[in-house]
């Protein structure tokens, strides 16, 4: 009876932190998704759009999360 306790509580606590676990994954990637939308790129007057260029002014920040 006592083990059948222990095992069920064990199993309700992997499930509840892997349901902690995506929660945190998904927050952090929709933050990580801001980030890369409020990079300024497409609406500077220097932006080619040539992938090969991104930014003609400073293309070592370009697009970049810094």
């Amino acid at each position: 009876m006592i083990l059948q306790l222990l095992l069920g509580a064990f199993a309700w606590l992997l499930v509840g932190s892997i349901f902690l676990s995506l929660w945190k994954t998904t927050k952090a990637g929709i933050v990580h998704l801001k980030k890369l939308h409020q990079v300024p790129c497409s609406r500077c007057a220097f932006f080619t759009g040539d992938y090969r260029l991104k930014c003609t002014v400073n293309p070592l920040m370009a697009m970049s999360l810094a």
